[in-house]
């Protein structure tokens, strides 16, 4: 096998989850990028070149996080990055005192509990690397500093992702593995819109998160590699 770091990034077919693939690449990690569509993440892939594996991944799926699980361990033995970057429902079309619950629940799935089981499934594949680091890209708007009434779905699931990052990182500082959320700012992605910075400057914020070296912060939340409010 391989000494190269191994990094699992979810979402990586578009946006910043391949602008992620791209830059770890280049780094010299072996990424495996996954996607819901098997397709646009083979596609993907090919795009980047390198040491780059698609694979098909729902992140909501409990049978898919263990399969992927069952691949890591079979193809590398170890996890040395996660970089839970899937996402949904950017809602700007409602308001929390009206919002369709049933949405708000559909985006948790995603956006929560899609990156919790997918850390419980892998943790012992990083509790196997010598630098594991997990990485929780989030939002602005998932601060309660300056949250307002629009995108509830959204915003709400940010907040509780952000949650999950604090107890993750004391959770795990005794294993050495290093959790922080990201912000990547508004970028010109298809969920973002036009007018948002380029999106190899909101990926970079989570390379660096990916590649901290030991002794680095812990249950931070950054934008740019700079602290911001929860």
């Amino acid at each position: 096998m391989s000494d190269a770091p191994v990094a699992v990034v979810t979402g990586g077919n578009r946006g910043i989850g391949l602008e992620t693939c791209r830059q770890l690449a280049a780094l010299g990690h072996q990424v495996v990028l996954t996607s819901r569509d098997a397709a646009k993440g083979r596609a993907a892939a090919r795009r980047i070149g390198g040491e780059v594996e698609a694979y098909e991944l729902d992140v909501t799926s409990v049978a898919g996080a263990e399969a992927l699980a069952g691949h890591l361990t079979a193809r590398y033995g170890r996890l040395d990055v996660l970089v839970n970057n899937a996402a949904i429902n950017y809602d700007t079309w409602q308001r929390v005192s009206g919002a369709d619950l049933v949405q708000v629940r559909q985006t948790a799935e995603t956006n929560v509990y899609g990156p919790w089981q997918l850390v419980q499934a892998l943790l012992p594949l990083l509790r196997a690397s010598r630098q594991a680091r997990i990485v929780n890209v989030s939002s602005g708007g998932g601060a309660i500093d300056g949250m307002g009434a629009g995108t509830p779905a959204y915003s709400i699931t940010k907040l509780a992702l952000n949650g999950l990052t604090l107890m993750l990182a004391a959770d795990l500082r005794q294993d050495g593995i290093l959790v922080n959320a990201v912000c990547p700012g508004w970028v010109a992605t298809d969920m973002g819109g036009s007018g948002g910075r380029p999106v190899a400057d909101g990926a970079a914020g989570v390379v660096w998160a990916a590649t901290l070296p030991q002794g680095g912060p812990t249950g931070g939340f950054f934008r740019d590699r700079r602290r911001i409010s929860w």
